[in-house]
């Protein structure tokens, strides 16, 4: 069996997440969702619209995910969970900031390096993105008080 890890904060579930799920799942035959911790949410991005435990559910209530859990927060360094996931295949999303040469480097400073790492595509629609979505929502509020 392969084990495919994807990450994620995916506050505000949309056809993006569902996209890069879909091929996530597709690299193995059992795809594990690290939904970001709160903490990591507010630290890195911005405070999340939905808690963390809200998040983990709506993931694993996706088809193509066998399983979700909550990753480590902040403090904790971000790759401590492999040993609970036990990946054979990281899979990345096309927008998501991590550099695809330090995380094999940093799998095979730690003898990790027969995991896989892999970007997916992108979704090609202009609302691939929770920014993205919150930006138009605005912007038609904004257009129909005027």
């Amino acid at each position: 069996m392969t084990r495919v890890m994807a990450v994620g904060v995916f506050d505000l579930l949309h056809a993006g997440h569902l996209h890069y799920l879909e091929q996530a799942k597709s690299l193995g035959n059992f795809l594990i969702v690290v939904v970001a911790h709160d903490d990591t949410v507010r630290k890195r991005k911005h405070e999340p619209v939905t808690g963390q435990d809200l998040r983990r559910r709506m993931v694993e209530g996706l088809k193509p995910v066998d399983k979700a859990v909550i990753g480590n927060p902040p403090e904790l360094p971000i790759f401590d969970i492999l040993p609970t996931v036990k990946p054979d295949v990281i899979a990345l999303g096309y927008d998501q900031e991590h550099a695809e040469e330090k995380i094999r480097s940093y799998l095979s400073k730690k003898g990790l390096g027969h995991i896989e790492v892999t970007r997916v595509d992108g979704l090609a629609d202009d609302l691939d993105g929770t920014r993205k979505i919150i930006a138009k929502i605005l912007d038609r509020s904004t257009t129909n008080k005027e």
